[in-house]
């Protein structure tokens, strides 16, 4: 097509690019755990629902099930704001782990929390070099995601976001660098055994994140990528009491109205405390398990 004068070709072509580099809506998720640097446009809604399924600990049985209903709201083009209410759904069996797992649990989907967060984007991935973000979070839950048991946990998250997208669009990366800060109260629990140890004193967590993620468009509306995440915790007493590394491959598909992604992450290694017993000992399987499953789905409006 011959353009009229080199500004409205410059314009056009600017144009395209803008539309084919950035995802159908500012929302859309292309990662399962990593988030991307994108806010929603002023006015805008979108609605998540994610499961995340933990499976296997190395001994017995145990799955626990993770469901997130969060509702995202974009104030200006710049700020987004999202709500969330949390459950959960447990099953445990063959497995006790001193200070962590007191008994088997069996139990159907029950709330667990609740989480408030906001994300302003300072640069823009469709409009500048790199896309950068910063999130920050408030997550209030009473059930303990490990054991299911009575637990009242307050936590403080930021995480700096950066986006960047390469051959206009096709292939996107993206980083997350996070701090959670985590006041924690258990429950006392009647009938354990007199030896076993269950704190029942506040305790104290600063938890250390490092995600990173590449996803590429191999056929209309539809992306397929690989993320990992490294994790580490530091409690009261212990000091450092666990790491973690996980790296799996992500599926997504994507349309102007709504939007699903898989991810399965496996752990790859992992240190510090370890139960009685364990097998794998190249593995933290106390707080973590050997496989996450996560769905998202997302529906804009």
């Amino acid at each position: 097509m011959k353009a009229r004068s080199l500004t409205l070709s410059l314009s056009a072509s600017l144009g395209l690019m803008s539309l084919v580099a950035a995802p159908a809506f500012a929302g859309e998720n292309l990662f399962g755990f990593v988030k991307g640097a994108e806010t929603l446009p002023k006015g805008a809604y979108e609605l998540y629902q994610i499961v995340t399924v933990r499976d296997d600990k190395g001994q017995g049985d145990y799955t626990g099930i993770n469901y997130e209903t969060e509702l995202e709201y974009g104030v200006s083009n710049k700020l987004s704001v999202t709500g969330s209410f949390k459950m959960m759904s447990l099953d445990t069996s063959g497995l006790i782990i001193d200070g962590y797992l007191p008994e088997e649990k069996d139990f159907g989907i029950r709330p667990s929390g609740l989480e408030a967060s906001a994300k302003y984007m300072f640069l823009s991935p469709a409009k500048d070099d790199i896309g950068l973000s910063v999130n920050m979070a408030f997550d209030y839950d009473w059930i303990d995601t490990h054991s299911g048991e009575d637990k009242d946990t307050y936590s403080v998250e930021t995480e700096v976001i950066t986006q960047k997208y390469f051959l206009e669009g096709e292939l996107i990366w993206a980083t997350n660098i996070g701090m959670e800060a985590t006041y924690a109260d258990r429950a006392p629990i009647d009938n354990l055994p007199e030896d076993f140890d269950w704190p029942t004193d506040p305790e104290m967590e600063i938890e250390l994140k490092f995600g990173t993620g590449i996803s590429y468009r191999f056929a209309p509306k539809w992306f397929v990528g690989v993320e990992a995440f490294y994790e580490t915790e530091f409690e009261t007493e212990v000091g450092q009491e666990r790491w973690s590394w996980f790296a799996g491959p992500s599926l997504h598909y994507g349309s102007q109205t709504w939007w699903g992604t898989f991810t399965w992450l496996p752990q790859l290694s992992g240190g510090g405390e370890q139960y009685e017993g364990q097998a794998d000992t190249s593995l933290h399987l106390i707080e973590k398990t050997k496989n996450e499953y996560r769905i998202k789905v997302g529906f804009n409006f």
